[in-house]
């Protein structure tokens, strides 16, 4: 089954406020609302169901440019880079991803 790909271009942004904006336009679509430009909203968008692809739909994402980004998002959030803790939040959702089936239960 080919997940579909979502790409998350760090030459689009260069702070946190951007990124977020990022994420907005690759993660969603038709929303008539804004989403929080946080890091709970960001793991949020990432489990879908915001007109892009499915809640629960395993996606492919692809972060071109990350060195870039590396760099830009450096200042520092409880002990951590913003790089590190928007890393963070994409392993844990790719580890769910590897442990849990459709519907989310664990397989």
């Amino acid at each position: 089954m080919n997940k579909r790909t979502i790409t998350i271009n760090g030459n689009n942004f260069s702070n946190l406020e951007e990124f977020f904006n990022e994420v907005d336009n690759v993660l969603t679509k038709d929303l008539d609302w804004k989403t929080g430009h946080n890091f709970s909203a960001f793991n949020d968008l990432l489990c879908g169901g915001f007109g892009v692809h499915e809640y629960d739909e395993s996606i492919k994402l692809v972060w071109q440019n990350s060195e870039k980004s590396k760099q830009d998002l450096n200042e520092m959030h409880e002990g951590q880079t913003i790089y590190e803790t928007l890393v963070e939040i994409l392993v844990d959702y790719l580890y769910r991803w590897a442990n849990v089936g459709t519907k989310g239960k664990a397989l």
